[in-house]
């Protein structure tokens, strides 16, 4: 007798247990995400085949450059792992790494994964000892700060995109260029951080431009307060860091940027430095871009032709776009899987002790 029979046995004569119903609806939705996805990988099959058909030219590429892309983007993570414990308020670093490590992998292997990768990070935190609230609250606050700050960038790199030399330069001129980027966004930042007018002005912004684009719907007239009440939560949940917290964010964009020029650098060109910074802001905004894991397709067709337009050749441009994607996409999988591993290995001494 198998256990469904015994079960049956149990129940009074004439019931019959209750089947949950199937989310069709979420089912219906994962398969269309799935479908999206492919349909998109497909059709920029043509730039995912050029940029990681040429990593028998990245690895041909001077070795301390090599270093150098990579270790850009270790300080770029190691940024967000601070601003983790930042939020967290935890000078803990292992549980930190480990699960935003486990997390960010698990987010990039998966389409439309960056909830799951969070769930995952949440359940790696509750296991080494964070309470599930503070987790929750924590992971939100750092997403909505990092977010905001990619969302800005775009905003503040146009003034210094027109303003930046418009023919090819050194790349110290792009580095110069960024620096000053990151300076504005360190400074509206902490204004936005400690003050409601611009917040309430930039929602008001918003919230009309949505309103008349979008006449026959209901007007949303609550934006400005909500985005109050998001700066709100992230600085009750940071503190009196919060100027700490904003570097960390701040910084790891910056660092990632470095690690794209370092990957410029690597193939020896001198492109526009307006263009350059760009085609960082185009890779970050596409990278979010929910459809594919970690925006792939999206991030390696978009960057490599914003690069173009910097005045880098099309070879260049791929092998550069490769050498920086290989960094910081495809090495913090393997990377994600150690953190997990790693945790469960202290995990099961802990427990055993």
């Amino acid at each position: 007798m198998d256990e469904a029979d015994h079960d049956r046995r149990r129940l009074p004569d004439g019931v019959v247990p209750e089947v949950p119903p199937t989310d069709r609806r979420g089912v219906a939705g994962r398969v269309a995400i799935i479908l999206v996805a492919g349909i998109c990988l497909y059709v920029f099959a043509p730039s995912l085949v050029d940029v990681y058909g040429s990593w028998d030219e990245v690895v041909t590429l001077q070795p301390l450059w090599i270093i150098a892309i990579v270790g850009f983007q270790v300080l770029s993570f190691a940024c967000l792992w601070h601003l983790q414990r930042l939020a967290l308020r935890t000078d803990e670093w292992f549980g930190v790494v480990t699960s935003q490590l486990a997390g960010n992998a698990f987010s990039r292997v998966v389409p439309g994964g960056a909830a799951a990768g969070v769930a995952m990070q949440m359940r790696i935190l509750t296991r080494a000892g964070v309470d599930t609230a503070t987790a929750a609250s924590s992971l939100t606050a750092v997403s909505l700060l990092t977010t905001g700050i990619v969302f800005a960038l775009p905003v503040l790199a146009i003034p210094a995109m027109v303003a930046g030399t418009p023919v090819r330069g050194p790349l110290l001129t792009a580095v110069v260029l960024g620096f000053g980027v990151f300076v504005l966004l360190v400074a509206a930042g902490a204004w936005l951080y400690r003050s409601d007018r611009p917040l309430v002005a930039i929602g008001r912004a918003v919230q009309a431009i949505r309103n008349r684009v979008r006449r026959h719907e209901e007007p949303v007239t609550d934006l400005p307060d909500r985005l109050v009440l998001e700066r709100v939560l992230v600085r009750r949940t940071i503190g009196e860091r919060g100027s700490e917290a904003l570097l960390a964010a701040v910084g790891r964009s910056m660092f990632d940027y470095l690690s794209l020029l370092a990957a410029l650098a690597a193939v020896g060109v001198n492109p526009n430095p307006s263009l350059v910074l760009l085609a960082f802001v185009t890779a970050m905004v596409l990278g979010m871009i929910p459809i594919t894991p970690g925006g792939i397709g999206f991030v390696e067709a978009g960057l490599t032709a914003t690069l173009t337009l910097a005045g880098v050749s099309a070879a260049d441009a791929v092998v550069a776009t490769a050498a920086y994607r290989f960094a910081a996409f495809w090495l913090p999988l393997p990377a994600g899987l150690a953190g997990y591993v790693a945790f469960r290995i202290r995990l099961g001494r802990l427990v055993s002790t």
